[in-house]
């Protein structure tokens, strides 16, 4: 006899603000706290699905949790099958647009199903995908620190076996710029990677300009130069440096991927499981990115990231961060400089409820 379907039984949603153990710069401003929504697929069968997403700034914390709780008359009683609710919803916000709030909803809930089946069928995600565990090269990140700071910073993810670093940059000059990447290259010698991100702080003629003179530095990337849905403006950087462009985290959807990619904005690309539309959404971009020969790399959410890059046939980087630590039970270790997905079932997530409770949003 075939077993019982589990399905939707209710959603638990609820919204955090965390904060930053440093405050984190960036030449687009300031982040102090990361304001999460935490959601929970309830099932009729005691199997519980958990997702974080998050919401950039606290303005958007209480809207997003609602939009994402109203949601739940539509899928209750439905199976736990992640590309069937995807289409769902996707259906009924298809005059919103998958961008912004409703794409962040509908991550929230494909990330949490696809969690609850992994748990429902004992797998760890990366076997539910049909991959196996493997290393994944780590990087660690310092902000928009000045030389000094970043030097600082990327010794210490050096010393913690790191195998690469990025810096926030995009300062008044580009002079700045490289006292940055000299005072980092210093600090952790010539067998450590260096990225560095302008988080879209450039037009494109000044972009290349700045990427010219950091085209002698030795960097792995350029990440994301000029406007992210820009993607002419992506092409003619690409074009005039030599140093690898990176971009990707901004684009909503495999759609906005794809259509980079047939620009040719940039030579490696980076998705945020958020914004590229959960799992579902990241199998497509991973799909995508193995039939051009393209690289891919994370952004954030770093625990279901590993078992998602796991199963990526051109993984590149995991970007590492913390931020969201604190309402993790148990966070990703990286060790050898290398993340590996756990063997738990599931995405990778158990909440810390007492933090929860602590940095609670009522």
């Amino acid at each position: 006899m075939a077993e019982t379907a589990l399905t939707i039984r209710a959603l638990r949603v609820r919204a955090v603000k965390v904060p930053m153990v440093e405050p984190h710069r960036t030449a687009s401003g300031t982040i102090v706290e990361s304001p999460l929504v935490l959601t929970d697929v309830l099932t009729d069968q005691g199997v519980v699905g958990h997702s974080s997403v998050f919401c950039y700034a606290e303005l958007a914390l209480k809207p997003t949790a609602l939009l994402v709780k109203s949601l739940e008359p539509l899928i209750v009683g439905q199976a736990v099958a992640p590309l069937a609710i995807e289409r769902l919803l996707a259906a009924r916000f298809r005059l919103l647009g998958p961008q912004g709030l409703t794409g962040i909803a509908m991550a929230a809930i494909d990330m949490a199903l696809w969690d609850a089946l992994a748990r429902a069928q004992n797998l760890p995600l990366v076997q539910l995908l049909g991959a196996t565990p493997k290393a994944i090269p780590a990087y660690g990140a310092t902000g928009y620190d000045g030389a000094e700071g970043s030097a600082r910073v990327s010794a210490q993810w050096a010393e913690r076996g790191f195998k690469g670093v990025k810096a926030k940059i995009g300062y008044p000059g580009v002079r700045e710029d490289i006292e940055v990447v000299r005072a980092m290259r210093r600090a952790v010698g010539d067998d450590v990677s260096l990225m560095v991100d302008y988080n879209q702080s450039l037009a494109p003629t000044d972009a290349i300009a700045r990427a010219q003179r950091l085209d002698d530095e030795g960097l792995t990337w350029i990440e994301e130069p000029t406007l992210a849905d820009d993607f002419d403006g992506h092409v003619r950087i690409a074009r005039e440096a030599r140093t690898p462009i990176q971009c990707g985290e901004n684009w909503w959807g495999a759609h906005d991927m794809r259509k980079a990619i047939a620009a040719g904005a940039a030579d490696y690309m980076m998705a945020d499981v958020m914004k590229i539309g959960g799992v579902t959404g990241w199998l497509r971009a991973a799909a995508l990115a193995e039939a051009h020969g393209i690289r891919l790399s994370n952004h954030l959410f770093v625990e279901v990231s590993t078992h998602l890059l796991c199963a990526t046939p051109t993984a590149h980087w995991l970007e590492y961060a913390e931020w969201f630590n604190p309402v993790i039970a148990e966070p990703l270790s990286i060790k050898d400089g290398c993340a590996t997905p756990n063997d738990r079932p599931g995405s990778g997530i158990e909440w810390n409820e007492a933090a929860v409770k602590r940095y609670l949003v009522e």
